[in-house]
């Protein structure tokens, strides 16, 4: 199965996954609610990340532990760096993490017939970046709070 190419003109944001049954996500944001890099691939999607670009966090892991899906939104702040040979690339964001209240869980997104198609529940161990379409941003921005 091919990857489908992302095209910046209908990019309407990038999305990262963290595993929360691999690292205790809320512990980590309850300490720094705020992300300022991740890591992503090394790829053509990498080096297409440029600061401006909106971010969405997708919390993953065992469904029924916490209430995964979208944690949080921001931006990109710069180029990917793709550090030393053989380790993985990073990119600079500021990412605020939402509060437990406000984030969107996975079963709201999912019955929203225009994000069906979320890249991330097709792949969802796809390698980061993961992206959203304009419409599918335009979209969750309606379930985020105001």
């Amino acid at each position: 199965m091919t990857e489908p190419r992302v095209r910046l003109d209908d990019l309407g944001a990038w999305l990262i996954k963290g595993n929360a049954d691999l690292v205790d996500l809320s512990a980590r944001f309850a300490r720094e609610p705020l992300v300022t890099s991740w890591c992503v691939r090394p790829g053509y999607r990498a080096r297409l990340m440029r600061a401006g670009q909106p971010v969405v966090f997708w919390a993953s892991g065992s469904r029924g532990r916490l209430p995964y899906g979208v944690w949080g939104v921001g931006r990109v702040t710069g180029a990917v760096d793709p550090g030393p040979p053989g380790q993985p690339w990073s990119v600079p964001l500021n990412l605020p993490i939402l509060a437990e209240r406000d984030r969107v869980p996975r079963p709201v997104l999912r019955a929203d017939d225009r994000l069906a198609a979320l890249e991330v529940f097709r792949q969802p161990q796809a390698a980061n970046p993961s992206y959203l379409t304009v419409a599918q941003f335009t979209a969750l921005r309606t379930h985020l709070p105001a």
